[in-house]
């Protein structure tokens, strides 16, 4: 397989299997662990009537969200690591800013508070960051002089 097709069918492929773990985390968090908050969020489709259930929502609930989206992007970035053909670390990396990206669509639909925006964005990176690091040493370091 081409290395360009190869690293595509990566990307998707991990994003499948990141939205997959991070549903299966909100779902639960909506029905076991926050059961009330699920009920009031169902269904909901004024902009308005969710904010204020975000701003109601307990950290908690937003903590696991933030799990869910750890959790999806671990597995996500290692199927990337997996399938990648060149440029390992590179690769993950990219699909960390895919996730945070998609978490920044997410927060545009659904405002949480401001900390949750900030966590969104650093989350996904930073577990990229430590996969790439683990799986590839990526960054490399430069060469020392001397």
């Amino acid at each position: 397989m081409r290395p360009a097709l190869r690293n595509t069918t990566g990307m998707l492929l991990a994003f499948v299997v990141a939205s997959a773990i991070m549903m299966i985390v909100e779902s639960v968090n909506g029905k076991v662990l926050y059961p009330a908050l699920g009920k009031a969020a169902e269904g909901m489709t004024d902009k308005e009537a969710i904010r204020q259930i975000m701003a109601s929502a307990p950290i908690g609930a937003l903590l696991v969200v933030l799990g869910g989206w750890a959790l999806g992007t671990l597995a996500g970035a290692f199927v990337v690591a997996r399938i990648a053909a060149r440029e390992i670390g590179r690769q993950v990396m990219i699909f960390g800013w895919i996730i945070a990206f998609a978490g920044i669509m997410n927060n545009l639909m659904l405002p949480p508070p401001a900390w949750f925006w900030v966590a969104g964005v650093v989350v996904p990176l930073a577990v990229a960051f430590l996969v790439a690091r683990s799986v590839s040493g990526w960054p490399a370091a430069p060469p020392r002089e001397g």
